[in-house]
């Protein structure tokens, strides 16, 4: 943090202007960081058997105080997303048969930031996604940072998978699938034999530097990118009651309407939450 003082010693205005509002921007950030802890914290009490009354004179405050704090404030599981920002890194692929092609990003994938952004929003985050062009190269050493889609459009994350001790994105001559390393069963999308269904990886990685984490979703197609992240917004409370920040994954099955990949129809676990022993 800075120190008062020092900016308020910067001769030129417009240095001390600026410096003093990079300030106030990293205290706030603190104080709400600092408001979640403690709501959860309250939270903590409560559900461990203490009443409101008990909590205030534990904490020499009013029981008034007590509820407001516990309505107040930051939700604990914004955690789960992060402590400031999101970006949201979204892999695109290049249109075919023109002569100028860019790089687009497929409806299912920018369905799932929407998804993802509004999510964050509930809990006090900001949200906005990039698009990663080919041949992929998403920069992963940097807080607050989700990344879709799966390694055909992001292949260094095949990599990055490798330290999950559980689930692994897989290429053989029949295309990509998931694997389930612990009891070996295969996951191969559904899509490729004419159902209306994908699978999609659903994991918090550890970033390349050692220094944090990024939450990664992945679908075997398109579709299956969406659906982990109707699984993350639909159930950000309960992963982060029983996950914290700590690194996980699992596979969900996404089941949608025949002819419309964004009208879901379906919605479930193919594999257990994996806790990643410690991470």
């Amino acid at each position: 943090m800075t120190d008062p003082e020092r900016v308020a010693a910067i001769s030129d205005p417009a240095a001390r202007a600026e410096a003093a509002g990079e300030a106030i921007d990293q205290h706030q950030v603190l104080i709400a960081e600092l408001s979640r802890v403690r709501r959860e914290a309250l939270e903590q009490m409560l559900s461990g058997g203490m009443t409101q009354t008990q909590i205030a004179a534990r904490l020499d405050m009013s029981k008034g105080r007590v509820s407001q704090l516990l309505t107040a404030g930051l939700r604990p599981e914004r955690a789960f997303y992060g402590t400031g920002s999101l970006t949201v890194a979204i892999g695109a692929k290049r249109e075919a048969n023109r002569a100028d092609p860019s790089n687009v990003l497929s409806a299912e994938a920018f369905g799932a930031f929407e998804l993802l952004s509004e999510s964050a929003r509930r809990t006090g985050l900001d949200a906005s996604y990039e698009v990663v062009p080919m041949p992929g190269n998403v920069r992963l050493n940097r807080p607050n940072l989700i990344v879709l889609t799966n390694p055909r459009l992001l292949p260094f994350l095949s990599q990055i998978m490798e330290a999950d001790p559980h689930i692994r994105y897989l290429d053989d001559e029949k295309g990509w699938y998931l694997e389930d390393l612990t009891t070996k069963q295969q996951y191969r999308s559904p899509q490729d034999n004419g159902e209306n269904a994908d699978y999609g990886y659903v994991g918090r990685l550890p970033r390349p530097d050692g220094k944090g984490t990024f939450l990664y979703l992945a679908g075997t197609h398109a579709a299956g990118t969406l659906g982990a992240a109707h699984y993350v917004a639909e159930n950000l409370s309960q992963l982060y009651k029983d996950l914290k920040t700590r690194r996980f994954s699992t596979i969900v099955r996404y089941e949608y309407e025949e002819g419309d990949r964004l009208n879901r129809r379906g919605l479930s676990l193919a594999t257990p939450v994996y806790r990643h022993e410690g991470a």
